[in-house]
């Protein structure tokens, strides 16, 4: 089907999960998985290109996953700061935005300057827009947005009384771009796992059982496929639905 006859959702944000499980099936190293998981990552951005898909937010590493192995961290550290030595270029000469969306003060200085890099050379590209989600948490997110807005108040640049779910919008780390509209888990867990928790509250949520490194371009068909059958109502009827459609 081609993408000029489909409901392609302009913006999916998808929680990479089933690298280690695919590792340890084939007698490997965790490791392996998650690099495995960085080459399912190039198809998959490489289709939303194709496809007309605006927004790919990748639920990389959690502000939780600290707590996994220590080795296995640094080793994932490792392989962030190398995918951003290898891939950044080829980002930017096809067009494509790389955003970092987190708390990166607990990185590195190298890797921060790194991040920091990759973010000013394809600022302005508008092919694609990836957010990296590291060390990233939806209530995070939230507190961070609330400490910004509780700053204005005490500045007297807000007035308590003033504030609203849209001021709080303004100041998360996405608020420059659309909310998810298509939201994917690999792995057969069904859960949001603290991922985007304030903008997806209106987000079509799909499941699969497919592990991250074999979530290829026909898997992802398969979930805009679904989401275009999908009905969304915003809190309206069917029927206003069909009466705005008509209008």
């Amino acid at each position: 089907m081609q993408a000029s006859a489909r409901n392609i959702p302009r913006h999916i944000a998808i929680i990479m999960d089933g690298n280690g499980r695919w590792a340890k099936q084939r007698l490997q190293p965790r490791f392996m998985g998650h690099r495995a998981g960085v080459r399912a990552v190039e198809g998959i951005v490489k289709h939303c290109v194709a496809t007309g898909v605006e927004v790919l937010s990748l639920f990389a590493f959690s502000s939780e996953n600290w707590r996994r192995p220590g080795k296995e961290v640094e080793l994932l550290m490792e392989l962030f700061s190398h995918a951003l030595d290898n891939q950044v270029k080829r980002l930017h000469k096809n067009n494509i935005r790389l955003k970092i969306i987190g708390d990166i003060s607990r990185f590195s200085d190298s890797l921060q300057q790194k991040i920091a890099d990759a973010e000013a050379l394809t600022a302005e590209n508008q092919s694609l827009t990836i957010n990296i989600a590291a060390n990233y948490g939806g209530r995070w997110d939230i507190s961070q947005a609330m400490q910004k807005l509780a700053k204005d108040v005490v500045d007297g640049k807000r007035s308590v009384d003033s504030l609203s779910e849209d001021d709080l919008s303004s100041q998360l780390i996405t608020a420059d771009l659309p909310e998810p509209d298509l939201f994917i888990r690999t792995g057969g867990e069904q859960r949001i796992s603290n991922f985007l928790i304030w903008q997806l509250a209106y987000t079509e949520l799909y499941f699969t059982d497919t592990l991250w490194p074999e979530f290829n371009a026909k898997a992802l068909d398969q979930a805009i496929d679904w989401y275009a059958k999908r009905e969304r109502r915003f809190g309206r009827t069917s029927e206003q639905l069909q009466g705005l459609e008509d209008a």
